[in-house]
């Protein structure tokens, strides 16, 4: 049987498991209860009452959140020698296309997001098996796939993060580092959930929104009771 430490029991006392917590209370909350010795991620579970295996229900799109993730996130930007400049000044950690689309081919992946034009995008479905399990594949919907290079490279940078339900109707995020003020950690969830709300699909019945748990990378998790 696996051994509670007296560390772990004393953080276990400080959360009522039978209680759902507001926003706010958890956001604070969630900064005593983190056991990591490195700076953790604060992450959202939000789970819906919808089938994701139904198209008119899948739940998927991004939001930029007021304080960023605490991440510095390496992106790359697949686009033609005219688009290059732009992609660099906006940020771009890689910028190229054939010899990054060479290195994908062989298993490179060491990037957190991947922008392209559209006229490139038929150079990167036979990347899908790589990319796609990876949550890389570009998308027009998520805005990594347009003509604006330099918005969708300064909008990653800044903050935007891409979700989407998955098969089990959860929907997974992070909002922050357990560093951040409870404020910042309360905004940016708080925008997180409210975009996830207007995303509600037209066909879903019954409660949208049935639970929401925040924990960081080695906490116990916080039920959340929000107000829709």
């Amino acid at each position: 049987m696996l051994k509670i430490t007296n560390k772990r029991k004393t953080i276990m006392s400080q959360i009522d498991a039978t209680k759902k917590y507001s926003l706010k209370e958890a956001s604070s909350l969630i900064k005593n209860v983190t056991t990591a010795n490195f700076d953790a991620s604060v992450d959202l579970s939000v789970r819906l009452g919808v089938d994701p295996k139904k198209s008119n229900e899948m739940v998927r799109g991004t939001v930029t959140l007021p304080h960023g993730t605490g991440k510095t996130l390496k992106v790359l930007a697949l686009v033609t020698p005219d688009k290059e400049k732009e992609a660099k000044d906006a940020g771009a950690d890689y910028v190229g296309l054939e010899e990054f689309l060479a290195k994908i081919k062989s298993g490179w992946t060491e990037v957190d997001a991947i922008v392209t034009l559209p006229s490139v995008m038929g150079k990167l479905g036979p990347l899908g098996k790589i990319l796609g399990p990876r949550g890389l594949m570009p998308n027009p919907k998520t805005g990594t796939v347009t003509i604006d290079i330099k918005k969708a490279v300064s909008d990653i940078k800044g903050g935007k993060i891409d979700f989407k339900v998955e098969k089990a109707g959860i929907i997974h995020a992070s909002v922050g580092k357990v560093s951040f003020d409870s404020k910042k950690i309360f905004e940016n969830a708080d925008e997180l959930i409210k975009t996830i709300i207007k995303l509600k699909p037209s066909s879903t019945k019954g409660n949208y929104v049935k639970s929401i748990f925040m924990s960081s990378t080695m906490s116990p998790s916080i039920q959340v009771e929000y107000k829709i």
